[in-house]
């Protein structure tokens, strides 16, 4: 988890397909190593979808971790739950109770595959790599050339964690994130249908399921959706506020009169688009970067809360060009009452706490 900004040209983020999780410099493409034996990817209906749906009705199969207040105990007790399956697709692993969950799944016949990003992490997860490569869990490279910034967990192809968090033991205490739990059975298949061509390498183009929000595929228009959608009010954290699209979405939203709200860590590089965003009469609030404050990771809009026409989208999506255009992410867009009320109370308790942005 960054405390200092790192500052990237447009055309190097671009290139290299950047996410501001990390400092991190791209890593050169490099062979994929082959690991442990994998096994033949799990059957799961995929039927490719073209443009995004409206926000899916309210799923009784939602609920929604808030981070740090939550803790990481569930996300490790569905890990020990396991009896059949457990499918890991994480931008960065290094949670040493996580990696040795999965190593004792794996231990136990429980079939454990895991992909780790290489294109901007290699180096950072090779640690986790080679432990779990050594304890017969099924773990690959994900495929060369693209960011894989997806943070997923699948338990038994029955129970799917969509989050905004890396398992990173050292940003749990206090970086705020998201974990929606997902057992719709349209949403799992289609996010087990997906790591198994991303496992095997195969390209795919995801399904939706019932409310999934992919990158590259339909994560712009989801986005835009739901600001766009927004008829009273929009609250908003992210990592970044790098997408001139997205940027120029809050401002039309505040010039017609939603009342835009954005928590964000301070950092100089969306300071200009903090400046167009205040002077349309978007509310900013800030937290500094500093180890002694809360760092906002989370990526989670709430589009008018309380109100009928309440929706919320929630993942690993960062307001960046590379994030929604090019990387492989994954998030969720819901009316679920209660995602929607858990993730806007977050957001209000961060607002109210951070300072208020001044050019």
């Amino acid at each position: 988890m960054p405390r200092t900004a790192l500052s990237v040209l447009a055309g190097v983020a671009l290139v290299f397909g950047l996410s501001s999780c990390k400092v991190t410099m791209a890593q050169p493409g490099a062979p994929a190593s082959p690991g442990p034996a994998s096994p033949a990817p799990r059957s799961a209906p995929a039927v490719p979808s073209a443009v995004p749906r409206p926000a899916a009705p309210a799923a009784a199969g939602l609920s929604v971790l808030t981070e740090p207040q939550a803790g990481i105990g569930p996300i490790y007790r569905l890990i020990t739950s396991a009896r059949r399956s457990v499918d890991m697709t994480m931008y960065e692993l290094r949670d040493p109770t996580a990696e040795a969950d999965l190593a004792a799944d794996a231990a136990r016949g429980v079939d454990v595959r895991v992909i780790l990003d290489r294109n901007l992490e290699q180096s950072r997860n090779t640690g986790a790599y080679d432990y779990l490569a050594a304890r017969h869990v099924h773990v690959v490279w994900a495929p060369a050339g693209t960011t894989y910034h997806q943070k997923t967990l699948t338990i038994d192809d029955a129970t799917s964690v969509v989050m905004t968090l890396n398992m990173v033991a050292e940003d749990y205490p206090d970086t705020r994130d998201f974990a929606v739990v997902d057992t719709g059975h349209a949403d799992v298949a289609a996010i087990v249908a997906t790591f198994n061509a991303d496992f095997s390498g195969h390209g795919v183009t995801p399904p939706d399921g019932a409310d999934l929000v992919w990158s590259p595929t339909n994560a712009e228009a989801s986005v835009l959706a739901v600001i766009n959608g927004a008829r009273h009010s929009l609250a908003v954290e992210n990592e970044e506020m790098g997408d001139s699209t997205v940027t120029s979405a809050l401002a039309a939203a505040a010039r017609r009169g939603v009342n835009v709200t954005i928590t964000m860590t301070a950092d100089s590089e969306w300071d200009e688009a903090f400046s167009d965003l205040a002077r349309d009469g978007v509310h900013i609030r800030l937290y500094p970067d500093s180890s002694r404050a809360l760092y906002i990771h989370a990526k989670a809009i709430v589009a008018d809360a309380g109100l009928p026409s309440e929706q919320a989208m929630v993942g690993s999506q960062n307001f960046s060009v590379a994030s929604l255009g090019y990387n492989r992410e994954l998030g969720i867009r819901t009316t679920s009452p209660a995602v929607i009320a858990a993730v806007s109370s977050a957001l209000t308790h961060d607002y109210a706490g951070a300072t208020p942005y001044s050019p």
